[in-house]
């Protein structure tokens, strides 16, 4: 049935202002919003609740356009619905400093969700967020007392579908039976290159089905089956939801409706024109906004107010009746945690066997998990390995949603995105774990973290040949690098079990960014302490783990990880040949450039250039701390399959090579 005059108005408002703003840009995606606009209207005004004058309530509906590149369809609503998003950053989008960048970023944005734009990532991140919905409502709702309550929606577009993420995160979602989880997919059937069928072809509604989830087909243009297909998915408790609209991009323009021509590029003057004439709209009037639309429009503020207060008033009876609860309830969603922590962390021995330190890091999971009860996490089928279950607490599955450790299986970037979206949810406090070379798989997970400031946790084991027989595939060489090379990552790489101890302490504290934890699979001793060698100085990056005896150090030795133990040993050799060595441990590059300058020379005083790093990856990036005069110990080749022991004499990572390098200076 056709929408009503008042509808289409407002449909048409999202429309004008989406291709006014691309053209004004001579930048931009005008055709998905000209497509999805009758959706996207429907689900704003008639489902989705949300306060546009308090984007950050908890209990809201997630609203994530995962098709980003159709941002100036979501700036529209934010900007129609009463979001602090003037008509002014409508005309600046995709210029410096506005609020209406080219693909939606989260922090800038009021009512962005999530950051999005690669393909996939929204589609994956919103599992997170449901995923976190399912587990709170379960660990907190109580008969009659519904605190936790909302659903997450997105719009998904053909190459969403087309993204390897998109599978691994359906998989997965059916899976667990993500009944709050509703995606709209925008199957217009057109990509940059043309029709779809030059490349995906696949049966949508025989794929979706086949991963348990709800599917229902419609004309996305017809708002009473938009509306009816969203109250059917509402209705299936028991597994996600997908409604399938058929619609056309670049709806409405004479000449490019239907084709790529709409997809990437301003519709130009000329098109624009017709376009507005087709609409019914003054082809000479720029940015209008009907009154009358505004008004309906505007509808939102009411009552999102009114569903907040609701909120509220609903929270405060949960309060009077289960106290103790909503203490908890409180604390996990402002991310608080214990002052208590320290006390807490394990503390090891010295012992010259030692530990892995993937070993510590499950020591420590262990150890903090009633301290912090919001910890909640897994592996991607690796949990054996990582050592990441949380004992005592069960699996995450659909017949028990307050389990804390979640089997991801072999999804690492479906993982890495999930986490991602149970981080920016709030209320838990996640974290996902592999093998270090596979991050290879997750990178653009970690990269959005990074990008988002979210405070998302990797633990990250086998981290270097140490891994042994398992050969150059599974052995990580250039990833430190790489991933140092990164903003706004914290890389972590501890030199022992008490130096692991620490490492999760600044992860859980690190609020601004994700977190990798860097850890082995093989035994490091567990080194003597005291007052002048804290493992607490993890928390500053780099810290003189052993001084030498003189003022000014004859070398120094920087070592991270599983090497540290070289540059100790090291020290201790060259101690007998009247050489005297400070040692420093680097477990962070990151943490370490957040101190002051004094605090880093002192640790590495400009006066001393005989310096030797050693860590068993990729020398790139070094010369930062050794200089031009310094040597960095490493390995700039893949691998080799053979016990570890072996393999650190083959390719020279050893006391030896520190020794040699120290005294060719």
């Amino acid at each position: 049935m056709p929408a009503s005059n008042l509808d289409n108005l407002c449909v048409n408002t999202i429309r004008t202002l989406s291709i006014d703003a691309v053209q004004k840009a001579n930048s931009g995606h005008p055709g998905m919003p000209m497509g999805m606009a009758d959706v996207a209207y429907v689900l704003w005004t008639k489902f989705l609740k949300h306060n546009p004058k308090n984007p950050d309530w908890f209990d809201r509906d997630r609203f994530i356009l995962s098709a980003g590149h159709g941002s100036m369809l979501i700036y529209s609503l934010l900007h129609l619905t009463g979001y602090d998003l003037s008509l002014d950053e409508i005309k600046n989008f995709r210029q410096m400093g506005s609020k209406t960048p080219g693909h939606p970023e989260y922090g800038m944005t009021p009512g962005v969700e999530t950051t999005t734009g690669p393909l996939g990532q929204g589609f994956g991140t919103g599992v997170g967020m449901a995923m976190a919905e399912h587990f709170l409502s379960a660990k907190f709702n109580k008969e009659g007392h519904n605190i936790v309550d909302h659903y997450t929606y997105a719009i998904v577009s053909d190459g969403d579908l087309m993204e390897g993420i998109s599978h691994e995160s359906a998989s997965m979602a059916g899976h667990m039976g993500l009944g709050k989880l509703i995606y709209l997919y925008d199957s217009n059937r057109i990509s940059i290159e043309g029709s779809t069928d030059l490349a995906f072809t696949e049966d949508a509604v025989k794929r979706f089905e086949s991963y348990n989830w709800y599917v229902v087909e419609i004309d996305g243009h017809d708002h009473d089956q938009i509306n009816d297909a969203i109250k059917e998915a509402q209705s299936v408790t028991d597994k996600p939801s997908i409604i399938i609209c058929k619609t056309h991009i670049g709806f409405g323009s004479p000449n490019k409706q239907d084709s790529e021509s709409s997809h990437g590029s301003p519709l130009g003057e000329s098109e624009i024109k017709l376009t507005k004439e087709a609409y019914g709209w003054d082809p000479e009037k720029k940015f209008h906004i009907p009154e009358e639309a505004l008004n309906k429009f505007r509808e939102a503020v009411s009552n999102g107010e009114k569903a907040e207060e609701d909120w509220n008033s609903r929270l405060a009876k949960y309060e009077s009746s289960f106290s103790e609860e909503a203490s908890v309830f409180n604390k996990w969603r402002n991310r608080a945690l214990s002052p208590e922590l320290e006390k807490h962390l394990p503390i090891f021995e010295a012992n010259e066997k030692g530990m892995a330190s993937r070993a510590a890091s499950g020591k420590v999971i262990n150890a903090i998990k009633d301290e912090v009860p919001n910890l909640f996490g897994g592996s991607a089928d690796l949990g054996g390995s990582t050592k990441t279950d949380i004992e005592d607490y069960g699996s995450y599955v659909v017949d028990s949603p307050t389990g804390r450790t979640v089997h991801f299986g072999v999804r690492e970037h479906g993982m890495g995105a999930a986490v991602n979206g149970m981080a920016l949810h709030g209320g838990m406090i996640p974290y996902g774990a592999t093998f270090f070379v596979f991050t290879d798989y997750m990178r653009p997970a970690i990269r959005l973290a990074a990008l988002m400031k979210v405070p998302s946790i990797f633990v990250l084991t086998h981290d270097s040949i140490g891994l042994g027989e398992d050969g150059p595939t599974h052995q990580p060489v250039e990833h430190l690098a790489s991933l140092r090379a990164m903003p706004n990552v914290t890389v972590l790489r501890p030199g022992d079990a008490n130096e692991t101890s620490y490492a999760w302490k600044s992860a859980l504290e690190n609020t601004t960014g994700p977190t990798l934890l860097v850890l082995t699979r093989q035994n490091l001793p567990t080194q003597i302490r005291s007052e002048e060698n804290p493992a607490s100085l993890v928390q500053k990056g780099g810290y003189i783990f052993s001084d030498s005896n003189k003022e000014i150090p004859d070398t120094i030795f920087l070592g991270t990880g599983s090497e540290l133990q070289y540059a100790i040993e090291a020290k201790k050799k060259l101690a007998d040949q009247g050489v005297d060595a400070r040692v420093v441990s680097m477990p962070s590059w990151e943490l370490f450039e957040k101190q002051d300058a004094a605090y880093k020379e002192n640790v590495l005083p400009k006066a001393v250039t005989n310096r030797v790093s050693i860590e068993a990856a990729a020398t790139f990036g070094w010369e930062r701390y050794v200089g031009a005069s310094g040597t960095a110990i490493g390995l700039n080749t893949f691998g080799e399959s053979a016990p570890y022991e072996e393999l650190y004499d083959h390719f020279g990572i050893t006391t030896e090579a520190v020794v040699k390098a120290a005294l060719s200076k």
